[in-house]
């Protein structure tokens, strides 16, 4: 088995006003010749260090089961900054998103052989960060075309901009949650319940119509449970025949 390499990357932004890191998965067939899908991962680094979403995703890509891709990490440069950035009441969400649409995706479009259309970009994030994925692609539908959600945080904000969505038709689903996830730990907000808000999401998502799986595992709000689905994620999200 053949594994690819990550390149790490800086980027500045002007809507952050500040250098974020890159961590940029190619996979070890990588050619400029050959045109490639994209998938950001917000929570970047735990994505590649504990759901090990870049072997996966050489492992599916050397079976055939899913078409060329590259990974891009952002990862976090600390824990109140994350909830700064990713959390819907945050003071610098807007600003984040904005730098995932609008200078992210033109920085890896440049620099990278890829499809340029949203129905080859991807989000996925855990708990606060698939909370930004989703926010991201609901409010970007053109440019981003799936989306695949670990156990997000949920709240009313949230469920609203699913209500408000103009054309659901545009962007697939992917969205799991923890049968245990009824007492969960935040860093802020004390201890919440994700299961009975993520339902909600997930009724307000079919009622919409969007292209959409969803599930319920056993388990809790761990790496543990998430690592095991990342490779489901990919095979669903970026193979319509899986």
């Amino acid at each position: 088995m053949n594994y690819g390499k990550i390149e790490e990357v800086t980027l500045y932004s002007k809507a952050l006003n500040e250098e974020m890191q890159l961590l940029i998965h190619l996979p070890h067939h990588y050619s400029p010749l050959y045109k490639h899908s994209v998938l950001i991962a917000s929570d970047g680094k735990d994505y590649f260090q504990y759901g090990r979403i870049g072997r996966v995703a050489d492992e599916l890509m050397e079976e055939g089961e899913i078409d060329n891709m590259i990974v891009v990490g952002v990862p976090y440069k600390s824990v109140m900054e994350r909830r700064r950035m990713y959390h819907p009441e945050g003071d610098r969400h807007e600003a984040y998103i904005r730098f995932l649409a609008h200078e992210l995706i033109p920085y890896i479009d440049e620099n990278y052989p890829t499809y340029q259309v949203g129905a080859g970009r991807g989000l996925i994030g855990d708990s606060l960060a698939a909370t930004i994925s989703l926010l991201t692609a609901l409010k970007y539908p053109n440019c981003f075309g799936k989306v695949m959600l670990h156990s997000p945080y949920v709240d009313e904000s949230v469920l609203e901009k699913v209500k408000q969505a103009k054309d659901p038709s545009s962007l697939s689903i992917y969205h799991v949650i923890g049968l245990e996830e009824t007492e969960v730990q935040t860093t802020v907000d004390g201890i919440r319940d994700f299961l009975t808000p993520n339902r909600q999401l997930n009724e307000a998502i079919k009622e919409k119509g969007f292209p959409y799986f969803y599930e319920e595992f056993e388990g809790n709000h761990t790496w543990k449970n998430w690592q095991k689905d990342v490779k489901r994620a990919l095979l669903k999200s970026y193979n319509d025949a899986k």
